[in-house]
């Protein structure tokens, strides 16, 4: 049976288009994409992302699991309420899934998973667990309501008491805290500046409805992704998953080989940092009338290659992607569409950064 967060009922009230998710019913758009994306570039746009996984890890060797886990260092995490970025791996460098981690306290730290690999992450963590004796909680009483845009975080603070509001506009990126009853983290999915709120359900809908009263648009996940993509974040499931590494995904700056620690899947990371990937991430762009799509193939001097993400990018007015290719010099690069080599851009990226395109993505 399709699974429902708090706030269902308040998308369908608003005209949402509802569409299944990772077996959830969510909001796919509320009238238009376009206007939804461009409210986030422009001025503040929120999404309902209570499908995602919240697990509260309690126990005296929290941190010492984390840090066979993961492959980024959870021993950044010194400050209570910073967040980290980071990869499950399997034990040959596999992409299990893509997490944040905040630190809470040394016994208690907090995981957000992805939707859609709720029962696999799980079980794998529990595994992973179960030697260091860590306790694991599920927060399904939490809602999250991520706010993004350059007006975002005036419109969050603007719902919260004078020293909570203060403390909430100190907070750095990637920095998060328990602010009057609700945590929030200055992260998000986007590339805007802005607030990912884990809310109590019984205050859920009354926090949203108060921000749409604001003039906060209401978004769609259509939005959201195009928003992920503009900013060159990966998705699990097409730009990574259990058969790519960090290395092969772009996320190699998520890889800490630090010194005396042993995390699942480090040979492989070593033996591909000292020879190189087979693959890499690039950065497309297509200057001709055409769409960019997930599975397209992608034609480079070093070989065939594939789209991992695709789609119109508003901000830019062009069609652009991920596409994972062989290492090497890629030359002049094709995709076909329907039967037709077009020549594409190979570009840096994220394409879209602070709402303006990043140099030479419109060149």
């Amino acid at each position: 049976m399709t699974k429902q967060t708090i706030l269902n009922a308040t998308h369908r009230a608003l005209g949402a288009k509802m569409v299944d998710f990772g077996g959830w019913d969510m909001p796919i758009s509320y009238g238009s994409q376009i206007e939804e994306h461009h409210a986030v570039r422009r001025a503040a746009g929120m999404f309902d992302v209570s499908h995602m996984t919240i697990l509260d890890l309690d126990g005296a060797q929290v941190r010492p699991f984390l840090r066979k886990l993961v492959a980024n260092s959870v021993d950044k995490l010194k400050v209570q309420g910073k967040a980290l970025y980071a990869c499950m791996l399997d034990a040959n460098g596999g992409v299990v899934d893509d997490l944040i981690i905040y630190y809470l306290r040394e016994d208690w730290f907090r995981l957000v998973v992805n939707a859609a690999t709720r029962d696999k992450d799980l079980a794998w963590i529990q595994a992973q667990a179960a030697p260091f004796g860590v306790q694991i909680r599920e927060r399904r009483d939490l809602a999250i309501v991520a706010v993004q845009g350059p007006q975002a975080r005036a419109q969050v603070q603007a719902l919260l008491g004078a020293d909570a509001a203060a403390a909430a506009g100190k907070l750095g990126k990637f920095a998060a805290a328990e602010l009057d009853g609700l945590f929030v983290a200055r992260t998000g999915y986007t590339g805007e500046d802005g607030y990912e709120v884990m809310v109590p359900e019984d205050r859920a809908v009354d926090f949203w409805n108060r921000l749409h009263a604001a003039g906060v648009a209401p978004c769609g996940l259509g939005a959201r992704d195009t928003l992920r993509l503009e900013a060159g974040m990966a998705l699990y499931g097409q730009d990574m998953d259990e058969s790519v590494t960090p290395f092969e995904a772009g996320l190699g700056w998520t890889v800490a080989l630090d010194e005396g620690r042993e995390f699942n899947g480090r040979a492989r990371l070593e033996e591909q940092k000292a020879s190189g990937a087979a693959r890499q991430m690039i950065g497309l762009v297509l200057d001709e009338k055409g769409v960019l799509r997930h599975g397209q193939k992608v034609f480079t001097a070093a070989g065939e290659g594939e789209i991992t993400s695709g789609t119109f990018s508003p901000t830019l007015g062009k069609a652009i992607a991920l596409a994972r290719v062989p290492a090497g010099v890629v030359g002049e690069v094709e995709v076909d569409i329907r039967g037709r080599r077009l020549p594409v851009r190979v570009v840096k990226y994220p394409f879209v950064r602070d709402g303006a395109a990043q140099p030479g993505v419109l060149s």
